[in-house]
Formats: structure tokens, sequence, C-alpha cells
């Protein structure tokens, strides 16, 4: 049994307190890869789709353009909402939206500011 078919097991991936709580961890370990810059585990924590647009519109590696970025340290974690496979968790200096994969809850939006009635404005988001 793989470890991340372990830990769902033993917390609930499966209940809405399972896919919170590994919603959170997810952007907990994306949070550590920003204070630390460390690049790879950044595009690790990304979708698919965001790592691809954060490399076209970068024009970079996805390990130099993330660092270009100057993603916020978020701080604390306020709420997690999750909606099925999407989840939104809202830190003291951003909001970083997910998607959950096959892998685990990946980093679809960060860097994301609220606009009032209008959609979030992020700085790294996928197409």
């Amino acid at each position: 049994m793989s470890a991340l078919a372990l830990a769902c097991a033993v917390s609930g991936c499966g209940t809405v307190d399972g896919r919170r709580e590994a919603a959170r961890a997810a952007v907990a370990r994306f949070e550590q890869a920003v204070r630390t810059g460390d690049a790879a585990a950044l595009c690790g924590a990304l979708a698919p789709g965001t790592r691809e647009e954060l490399e076209q519109s970068g024009q970079a590696t996805c390990a130099a353009a993330v660092l270009g970025e100057d993603l916020p340290h978020g701080g604390a974690g306020r709420h997690v909402d999750v909606h099925g496979r999407q989840a939104r968790v809202v830190l003291e200096k951003d909001t970083v939206f997910l998607s959950q994969f096959p892998d685990g809850w990946k980093v679809v939006a960060a860097g994301c500011l609220p606009q009032g009635d209008r959609p979030y404005r992020c700085s790294v988001k996928g197409s």
C-alpha cells in the first residue's frame, strides 16, 4: 500500500473532514516551499495546467518562473472550504485554490487576492 493510500485510509480522505485536512496539509507544504524558496517543491505542488501556464507566461522553466513570481508568505490558515474535488484555503495574507488529483491535492492558483464582487486576482494560476 502506498504512503498516500495508507494516509487516506487512516485519515479518511473520503470524508469532508479528511479532504479538508489533506488540502490544508498540501498548502502547508506549499507555504514551506515558498518560505524556503524551494523551486522543485513549489513546481511539484502545482497542478499540471498551472505549471504549464506558468512556464508559458514566464517563458522559462517552472523552477525559474515560480521563483520570479514573488509569492507571499501566506501566514496562518484561517479556514478551508472543500467542494467535491476543489478546495480554497484562506491564509492571513494569501488564498490558495486546489484541485484533487490521483496523487493528492495540487495548487491551481496562489498569490490570490479578493477583488470584491469580481473573481480573485492570482499571481500564479492555470488556464
